[in-house]
């Protein structure tokens, strides 16, 4: 069945859940809040995964209550398509050839999900554990002396002290950072084999999607401990977990040629899906700062049935996972304060978008779409509220954890001020950045203030259902959440933006030693380089001339096609180095040197 059927079917079946919804109450009320979460947090929404029937209906239903609510939408109705990838799966044309006999995908091999799509016949070399490292503490060259051009290079997973969880390798040892060196010595494919110490069983890797869609340049394939002692057996009489032990032991390379060929073909498809966001605009009056706008926001999607690689934390379990915390707490906080303030639209000054997120549990790709295709210019966009996880006030220990506290100069003593008209204790975040769709607009330089009423043991598992949502505490919270709204539409001066903390993940990530002081573009929807979304006035990029929209392509000569390169050349990289940073400016090349 196709999806409009399928989506067609599913609507006449909701329609007169959707007529019920419209009859509301411009207050807020606990009533409400139950209804709406019940219907999103439904198990006939299978979790809400984006790019499914399902999510599509609490679309719809999300703005048939903007629709009721006196929402404007713009020529594209309120719905925002986008595109993204929503997992992998094997493709028909798999193929492993040795010394006469076939290997049997997902028994004896089965490619990465980041795997090039190719067809190799060539001689193997076996490489330890794949590991090229010059700093003040690792000094280790697996590739030193050995001839790895257009050969398959066998690698052993890890690295050679996997016992130790403080080790020196572990930032070295992922296997997307393995490839990347592989290409850059040479080599035309990549085995690895799981070591005794990852896997006394010997099972393959799972075909896990990590959120990205960046391609390696070459073939990637796991194969079997089993099935490479065959190989190496047959040529040099060694196995794996002895080679294991003895790299681990010595802690010295061992590397070397194996003569025979081998054929593999890799077949990994990716699976894209169109999802939208969803929002509406309700204008102020003030002729002035009816120009401008606040943003009221919060994730409508979840985990779907849960499963591997889904983010489940009970990743063995297939089930709904029904997300009513998370975050139909969120999306029924922002119909009930769209209905609110529709109601008092008269008394506004400035006008605000109320914007339904999809895939945020992807790793926020809604709200980085949203943020990048605004309906408004971003000048005009003066703060974002934020909503998620906000239906588990706790009885015995109750508060608000407001983070983005430090994204403007005056955002405390407005929310101290706010203190007195609520019962609920506040606790500040001041950093912008965090785990959820406010940290898209932080990147932007837009005041944040994110909501929520914080984790708790159901948190992506199936438990996390309507009968566990506390609806009298979530009113709470949307009371004081419709005062903060209020009070940001209709002061007289907006927010003062400042920088509280780094913009993206990457900045948290302390085992780099340096940085090009730039806010790179996260999202790695692009395999084509890594763009520049800020320089940092003062940093070493601001100082070797670099300009916002730059795109990297390449660090000494490297290339960099996506974050993942662009954080692997940083790992390789010390302070004090002077480094030549190769970046696009339009359809002219620009060679930079960096000062680390």
């Amino acid at each position: 069945m196709n999806l409009r059927i399928s989506l067609f079917l599913l609507n006449i079946f909701l329609f007169p859940i959707l007529l019920f919804s419209q009859n509301t109450d411009s207050e807020i009320t606990t009533s409400e809040l139950k209804k709406n979460i019940g219907f999103l947090a439904s198990d006939s929404l299978k979790g809400r995964q984006p790019g499914t029937p399902e999510i599509s209906v609490a679309a719809n239903y999300i703005q048939s209550h903007f629709k009721n609510s006196g929402l404007k939408f713009p020529k594209d109705k309120g719905y925002q398509d986008f595109e993204l990838v929503t997992g992998v799966s094997l493709g028909k044309e798999n193929q492993f050839f040795f010394n006469g006999k076939y290997g049997e995908i997902a028994k004896d091999f089965i490619p990465l999900a980041f795997s090039k799509n190719a067809f190799l016949f060539a001689k193997m070399t076996f490489v330890g554990y794949g590991l090229s490292i010059k700093t003040d503490s690792i000094k280790w060259d697996d590739y030193k002396g050995i001839d790895v051009n257009g050969k398959w290079v066998v690698i052993l997973r890890g690295h050679p002290e996997l016992s130790k969880s403080d080790s020196k390798f572990n930032e070295f040892s992922d296997e997307r950072s393995k490839v990347l060196t592989a290409t850059d010595k040479g080599a035309s494919g990549v085995i690895f084999v799981t070591p005794v110490e990852l896997s006394k069983s010997d099972e393959l890797m799972s075909l896990n999607y990590d959120k990205s869609p960046a391609i390696a340049d070459i073939p990637v394939v796991n194969i079997t401990r089993k099935m490479m002692d065959t190989i190496i057996k047959n040529d040099k009489n060694l196995s794996i977990a002895g080679l294991e032990t003895e790299i681990n032991k010595t802690k010295k390379s061992n590397s070397f040629q194996l003569f025979e060929k081998l054929l593999i073909k890799t077949d990994v498809k990716l699976n894209k899906q169109t999802t939208q966001n969803v929002y509406g605009i309700l204008e102020g009056n003030d002729p002035i700062l009816k120009n401008e706008y606040i943003v009221i926001g919060a994730h409508y999607d979840h985990l779907g049935m849960g499963g591997t690689g889904s983010g489940s934390r009970m990743p063995d379990t297939i089930a709904v996972h029904n997300g009513a915390d998370d975050n139909a707490s969120g999306v029924a906080g922002i119909i009930e304060l769209a209905q609110k303030l529709s109601s008092i639209k008269n008394e506004l000054k400035r006008s605000v978008i109320f914007v339904a997120f999809s895939a945020e549990e992807l790793g926020l790709l809604g709200s980085k779409y949203f943020a990048a295709n605004l309906p408004v210019k971003s000048n005009q966009i003066k703060t974002m509220i934020n909503m998620d996880m906000i239906g588990r006030l706790q009885p015995n220990d109750p508060y608000i954890l407001i983070s983005g506290t430090g994204t403007s100069a005056e955002s405390e003593d407005l929310l101290n001020l706010l203190t007195k008209k609520t019962k609920i204790p506040l606790r500040y975040s001041p950093e912008g950045y965090g785990a959820s769709d406010h940290a898209s607009f932080y990147a932007i330089n837009i005041p944040v203030f994110s909501l929520t009423t914080g984790a708790h043991e159901d948190y992506h598992t199936p438990f996390d259902d309507t009968d566990r949502i506390n609806f009298e505490g979530q009113k709470e919270v949307l009371d004081f959440a419709f005062l903060l709204a209020k009070e940001l539409i209709n002061r007289e001066k907006s927010l003062t933006f400042k920088e509280s903390g780094p913009k993206t993940d990457a900045g948290r990530r302390s085992s780099l030693k340096v940085t090009l002081g730039i806010m790179p573009d996260f999202s790695g929807q692009s395999d084509k380089g890594l763009r520049a979304d800020q320089v940092t006035n003062g940093g070493p990029a601001y100082k070797a001339g670099m300009l916002k929209g730059d795109i990297i392509i390449a660090i000494e000569g490297k290339p960099v096609k996506n974050i993942y390169e662009y954080m692997s050349r940083l790992k390789q990289l010390q302070k004090g180095q002077l480094i030549s940073v190769d970046v696009m400016r339009g359809d002219k090349k620009v060679v930079l040197l960096v000062q680390l």
